[in-house]
Protein backbone atom coordinates (compact mmCIF):
# COMPACT_ATOMS: atom_id res chain seq x y z
CA UNK A 1 0.00 0.00 0.00
CA UNK A 2 1.54 3.34 -1.07
CA UNK A 3 1.69 6.44 1.09
CA UNK A 4 -1.03 8.29 -0.80
CA UNK A 5 -3.45 5.42 -0.19
CA UNK A 6 -2.47 5.34 3.49
CA UNK A 7 -3.09 9.09 3.70
CA UNK A 8 -6.50 8.67 2.12
CA UNK A 9 -7.39 5.93 4.60
CA UNK A 10 -6.21 8.02 7.55
CA UNK A 11 -8.27 11.02 6.39
CA UNK A 12 -11.36 8.82 6.04
CA UNK A 13 -10.89 7.34 9.53
CA UNK A 14 -10.60 10.88 10.94
CA UNK A 15 -13.73 11.99 9.11
CA UNK A 16 -15.80 8.96 10.12
CA UNK A 17 -14.32 8.90 13.64
CA UNK A 18 -14.02 5.13 13.48
CA UNK A 19 -12.26 2.29 11.67
CA UNK A 20 -15.37 0.27 10.84
CA UNK A 21 -17.23 3.26 9.38
CA UNK A 22 -14.16 4.22 7.34
CA UNK A 23 -13.81 0.65 6.09
CA UNK A 24 -17.43 0.61 4.92
CA UNK A 25 -17.00 3.93 3.12
CA UNK A 26 -13.78 2.79 1.43
CA UNK A 27 -14.98 -0.74 0.61
CA UNK A 28 -12.11 -2.29 2.58
CA UNK A 29 -11.93 -4.63 5.53
CA UNK A 30 -11.67 -3.10 8.99
CA UNK A 31 -8.41 -5.01 9.50
CA UNK A 32 -6.89 -3.43 6.37
CA UNK A 33 -7.84 0.04 7.54
CA UNK A 34 -6.44 -0.59 11.02
CA UNK A 35 -3.15 -1.90 9.57
CA UNK A 36 -2.82 1.10 7.26
CA UNK A 37 -3.17 3.62 10.09
CA UNK A 38 -0.83 1.59 12.31
CA UNK A 39 1.75 1.56 9.51
CA UNK A 40 1.57 5.35 9.21
CA UNK A 41 2.00 5.81 12.97
CA UNK A 42 4.93 3.36 13.01
CA UNK A 43 6.67 5.11 10.13
CA UNK A 44 6.15 8.58 11.62
CA UNK A 45 6.98 7.43 15.12
CA UNK A 46 4.06 9.07 16.93
CA UNK A 47 0.43 8.39 17.80
CA UNK A 48 -2.07 10.06 15.49
CA UNK A 49 -5.33 8.68 16.88
CA UNK A 50 -6.63 7.91 20.35
CA UNK A 51 -8.77 4.77 20.19
CA UNK A 52 -11.75 4.12 22.46
CA UNK A 53 -14.33 1.35 22.37
CA UNK A 54 -16.76 3.50 20.36
CA UNK A 55 -14.79 6.10 18.45
CA UNK A 56 -11.39 7.58 17.70
CA UNK A 57 -10.05 11.08 18.28
CA UNK A 58 -7.12 12.95 16.77
CA UNK A 59 -4.06 13.70 18.84
CA UNK A 60 -2.35 17.06 18.39
CA UNK A 61 0.10 15.43 15.99
CA UNK A 62 -2.81 13.74 14.24
CA UNK A 63 -4.55 17.08 13.72
CA UNK A 64 -1.46 18.55 12.04
CA UNK A 65 -0.99 15.43 9.93
CA UNK A 66 -4.65 15.48 8.88
CA UNK A 67 -4.34 19.06 7.61
CA UNK A 68 -1.19 18.17 5.66
CA UNK A 69 -2.80 15.05 4.22
CA UNK A 70 -5.79 17.01 2.97
CA UNK A 71 -3.56 19.58 1.33
CA UNK A 72 -1.30 16.98 -0.29
CA UNK A 73 -4.13 14.82 -1.58
CA UNK A 74 -5.95 17.85 -2.97
CA UNK A 75 -2.81 18.99 -4.78
CA UNK A 76 -2.28 15.50 -6.20
CA UNK A 77 -5.87 15.41 -7.46
CA UNK A 78 -5.49 18.85 -9.01
CA UNK A 79 -2.25 17.83 -10.71
CA UNK A 80 -3.87 14.73 -12.18
CA UNK A 81 -6.92 16.65 -13.35
CA UNK A 82 -4.73 19.30 -14.94
CA UNK A 83 -2.56 16.74 -16.71
CA UNK A 84 -5.67 15.01 -18.01
CA UNK A 85 -6.94 18.29 -19.42
CA UNK A 86 -9.90 18.44 -17.01
CA UNK A 87 -8.61 21.08 -14.58
CA UNK A 88 -11.62 23.32 -15.10
CA UNK A 89 -14.22 20.53 -14.97
CA UNK A 90 -15.68 19.93 -11.49
CA UNK A 91 -15.72 16.30 -10.41
CA UNK A 92 -15.52 14.18 -7.28
CA UNK A 93 -17.19 14.40 -3.87
CA UNK A 94 -17.97 17.67 -2.13
CA UNK A 95 -18.81 17.98 1.57
CA UNK A 96 -20.97 20.95 2.55
CA UNK A 97 -22.36 22.10 5.90
CA UNK A 98 -25.01 24.63 6.93
CA UNK A 99 -27.51 25.19 9.78
CA UNK A 100 -30.47 22.81 9.55
CA UNK A 101 -33.29 25.18 8.59
CA UNK A 102 -31.07 27.41 6.45
CA UNK A 103 -29.81 24.30 4.71
CA UNK A 104 -33.32 23.08 4.02
CA UNK A 105 -34.63 26.41 2.76
CA UNK A 106 -31.64 27.78 0.85
CA UNK A 107 -28.73 25.35 0.45
CA UNK A 108 -30.68 22.27 -0.65
CA UNK A 109 -32.16 24.01 -3.74
CA UNK A 110 -28.67 25.31 -4.56
CA UNK A 111 -27.21 21.80 -4.31
CA UNK A 112 -29.96 20.38 -6.52
CA UNK A 113 -29.33 23.00 -9.22
CA UNK A 114 -25.56 22.58 -8.95
CA UNK A 115 -25.70 18.78 -9.27
CA UNK A 116 -27.91 19.11 -12.33
CA UNK A 117 -25.32 21.36 -13.93
CA UNK A 118 -22.30 19.28 -12.87
CA UNK A 119 -23.14 15.57 -13.21
CA UNK A 120 -19.63 14.39 -12.22
CA UNK A 121 -19.92 15.86 -8.71
CA UNK A 122 -21.59 14.26 -5.69
CA UNK A 123 -22.38 16.10 -2.44
CA UNK A 124 -22.44 15.01 1.19
CA UNK A 125 -24.49 17.62 3.08
CA UNK A 126 -24.02 18.00 6.85
CA UNK A 127 -26.97 20.07 8.09
CA UNK A 128 -26.51 20.69 11.82
CA UNK A 129 -27.10 23.57 14.23
CA UNK A 130 -23.52 23.70 15.49
CA UNK A 131 -20.19 24.99 14.23
CA UNK A 132 -18.57 22.08 12.43
CA UNK A 133 -14.76 21.87 12.35
CA UNK A 134 -13.98 22.03 8.66
CA UNK A 135 -10.62 20.31 9.08
CA UNK A 136 -11.63 17.56 11.49
CA UNK A 137 -14.85 16.67 9.67
CA UNK A 138 -13.59 17.11 6.12
CA UNK A 139 -15.84 20.03 5.17
CA UNK A 140 -15.09 21.71 1.85
CA UNK A 141 -17.68 24.52 2.02
CA UNK A 142 -19.65 25.90 4.96
CA UNK A 143 -22.41 28.47 5.25
CA UNK A 144 -21.97 30.35 8.54
CA UNK A 145 -24.46 32.70 10.20
CA UNK A 146 -22.83 35.12 12.64
CA UNK A 147 -19.39 36.63 13.12
CA UNK A 148 -16.57 34.30 12.11
CA UNK A 149 -14.37 33.07 14.94
CA UNK A 150 -11.39 32.47 12.64
CA UNK A 151 -10.46 35.52 10.58
CA UNK A 152 -7.94 33.44 8.59
CA UNK A 153 -10.64 31.43 6.85
CA UNK A 154 -11.41 32.03 3.20
CA UNK A 155 -14.85 33.62 3.45
CA UNK A 156 -17.22 35.58 1.21
CA UNK A 157 -20.05 37.60 2.72
CA UNK A 158 -23.36 36.92 0.95
CA UNK A 159 -25.98 38.64 3.10
CA UNK A 160 -27.31 39.19 6.57
CA UNK A 161 -30.24 38.25 8.77
CA UNK A 162 -32.05 39.93 11.63
CA UNK A 163 -33.07 38.57 15.03
CA UNK A 164 -36.78 39.30 14.99
CA UNK A 165 -39.73 38.99 17.35
CA UNK A 166 -42.93 38.04 15.58
CA UNK A 167 -46.50 36.92 16.16
CA UNK A 168 -49.65 36.21 14.22
CA UNK A 169 -51.97 39.10 13.28
CA UNK A 170 -54.74 37.37 15.25
CA UNK A 171 -52.67 37.25 18.45
CA UNK A 172 -51.59 40.88 18.07
CA UNK A 173 -55.19 41.95 17.44
CA UNK A 174 -56.30 40.30 20.69
CA UNK A 175 -53.40 41.39 22.92
CA UNK A 176 -52.04 44.51 21.21
CA UNK A 177 -48.67 45.33 19.69
CA UNK A 178 -45.85 45.56 22.27
CA UNK A 179 -44.24 49.01 22.18
CA UNK A 180 -41.23 48.10 24.34
CA UNK A 181 -39.32 44.84 24.98
CA UNK A 182 -40.32 44.92 28.66
CA UNK A 183 -43.92 44.37 27.53
CA UNK A 184 -42.93 40.80 26.60
CA UNK A 185 -43.03 39.83 30.28
CA UNK A 186 -46.82 40.22 30.20
CA UNK A 187 -47.41 38.40 26.92
CA UNK A 188 -47.50 34.76 25.87
CA UNK A 189 -44.11 33.71 24.51
CA UNK A 190 -42.92 30.66 22.58
CA UNK A 191 -39.21 30.06 23.15
CA UNK A 192 -36.79 27.81 21.34
CA UNK A 193 -33.73 26.22 22.88
CA UNK A 194 -32.18 26.11 19.41
CA UNK A 195 -31.32 29.81 19.60
CA UNK A 196 -29.25 29.42 22.75
CA UNK A 197 -31.27 32.33 24.24
CA UNK A 198 -34.16 30.48 25.84
CA UNK A 199 -34.12 32.66 28.98
CA UNK A 200 -32.49 35.95 27.94
CA UNK A 201 -33.69 37.97 24.97
CA UNK A 202 -31.19 40.79 24.30
CA UNK A 203 -32.22 44.06 22.65
CA UNK A 204 -30.79 47.55 22.16
CA UNK A 205 -32.38 50.73 23.49
CA UNK A 206 -30.73 54.00 22.43
CA UNK A 207 -27.57 52.06 21.67
CA UNK A 208 -27.43 50.45 25.13
CA UNK A 209 -27.92 46.72 25.84
CA UNK A 210 -31.30 45.73 27.23
CA UNK A 211 -31.99 42.19 28.49
CA UNK A 212 -35.51 40.86 28.86
CA UNK A 213 -36.35 37.52 30.48
CA UNK A 214 -39.83 36.52 29.32
CA UNK A 215 -41.51 33.48 30.89
CA UNK A 216 -42.37 31.19 27.96
CA UNK A 217 -45.63 29.28 27.90
CA UNK A 218 -44.09 26.84 25.43
CA UNK A 219 -40.46 25.80 25.00
CA UNK A 220 -39.46 23.77 21.95
CA UNK A 221 -36.15 22.47 20.63
CA UNK A 222 -36.65 23.44 16.98
CA UNK A 223 -37.20 26.85 15.42
CA UNK A 224 -39.76 25.50 12.97
CA UNK A 225 -41.95 24.31 15.84
CA UNK A 226 -41.79 27.75 17.46
CA UNK A 227 -42.73 29.39 14.17
CA UNK A 228 -45.68 27.02 13.71
CA UNK A 229 -46.92 27.76 17.25
CA UNK A 230 -46.66 31.51 16.63
CA UNK A 231 -48.63 31.15 13.38
CA UNK A 232 -51.33 29.32 15.33
CA UNK A 233 -51.67 32.32 17.63
CA UNK A 234 -50.10 30.87 20.76
CA UNK A 235 -47.85 33.89 21.29
CA UNK A 236 -44.71 35.74 20.20
CA UNK A 237 -41.46 34.05 19.28
CA UNK A 238 -37.94 35.15 18.42
CA UNK A 239 -36.13 33.65 15.42
CA UNK A 240 -33.89 34.70 12.56
CA UNK A 241 -35.55 36.72 9.83
CA UNK A 242 -34.87 34.26 7.01
CA UNK A 243 -36.77 31.58 8.93
CA UNK A 244 -40.03 33.54 8.77
CA UNK A 245 -39.56 35.48 5.52
CA UNK A 246 -42.23 33.49 3.69
CA UNK A 247 -44.65 33.70 6.62
CA UNK A 248 -44.24 37.48 6.84
CA UNK A 249 -44.66 37.86 3.09
CA UNK A 250 -47.87 35.79 3.26
CA UNK A 251 -49.24 37.86 6.14
CA UNK A 252 -49.20 34.93 8.57
CA UNK A 253 -46.76 36.67 10.92
CA UNK A 254 -45.95 40.29 11.80
CA UNK A 255 -42.60 41.67 13.02
CA UNK A 256 -42.71 43.67 16.26
CA UNK A 257 -40.13 45.68 18.24
CA UNK A 258 -37.98 46.20 15.12
CA UNK A 259 -36.54 49.45 16.49
CA UNK A 260 -35.02 47.52 19.43
CA UNK A 261 -33.34 44.78 17.39
CA UNK A 262 -29.67 43.89 17.69
CA UNK A 263 -27.43 44.53 14.65
CA UNK A 264 -27.95 42.03 11.82
CA UNK A 265 -25.87 38.86 11.71
CA UNK A 266 -23.64 38.38 8.65
CA UNK A 267 -23.84 35.30 6.44
CA UNK A 268 -20.62 33.97 4.91
CA UNK A 269 -19.71 31.18 2.55
CA UNK A 270 -16.51 29.70 3.99
CA UNK A 271 -14.24 27.30 2.14
CA UNK A 272 -10.89 25.58 2.34
CA UNK A 273 -8.02 25.72 -0.10
CA UNK A 274 -8.17 29.27 -1.41
CA UNK A 275 -6.92 29.52 -4.98
CA UNK A 276 -5.65 25.94 -4.80
CA UNK A 277 -9.09 24.55 -4.01
CA UNK A 278 -10.34 21.87 -6.43
CA UNK A 279 -12.58 22.91 -9.28
CA UNK A 280 -15.62 21.40 -7.56
CA UNK A 281 -15.04 23.61 -4.51
CA UNK A 282 -14.40 26.79 -6.49
CA UNK A 283 -17.40 26.25 -8.74
CA UNK A 284 -19.75 25.42 -5.86
CA UNK A 285 -18.61 28.48 -3.92
CA UNK A 286 -19.23 30.72 -6.95
CA UNK A 287 -22.61 29.07 -7.56
CA UNK A 288 -23.67 29.49 -3.92
CA UNK A 289 -22.41 33.07 -3.56
CA UNK A 290 -24.22 34.21 -6.71
CA UNK A 291 -27.50 32.59 -5.62
CA UNK A 292 -27.52 33.72 -1.99
CA UNK A 293 -26.58 37.32 -2.82
CA UNK A 294 -29.67 37.58 -5.01
CA UNK A 295 -32.10 36.22 -2.43
CA UNK A 296 -34.33 39.03 -1.07
CA UNK A 297 -34.65 37.44 2.39
CA UNK A 298 -30.90 37.81 2.97
CA UNK A 299 -30.52 41.42 1.92
CA UNK A 300 -30.20 44.47 4.13
CA UNK A 301 -33.53 45.85 5.37
CA UNK A 302 -35.33 42.60 4.51
CA UNK A 303 -38.68 42.09 6.26
CA UNK A 304 -39.27 45.73 7.13
CA UNK A 305 -42.89 45.31 8.15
Amino acid sequence: MDRFQEMHIFVTVAQEQGFSAAARRLGLSAASVTRAVAAVELRIGTQLLVRTTRTVHLTEAGQRYLEDCRRILAEVQEAEDSAAGSHAEPRGQLTVTAPVLFGELFVTPIMADYLTQYPDVSINAVLVDRIVSMVEEGIDVAVRIGELADSNQHAIRVGEVRRVVCGSPQYLARHGWPQHPQALTGLSVVSTAATGQMRNWPFLENGEPLIVRPEPRLVVTANQAAISAACLGLGLTRVLSYQVANKVAAGELEIVLAEFELPPLPIHVVYQGGRKAPARVRSFVDFTVDTLREHPALKQQALLR
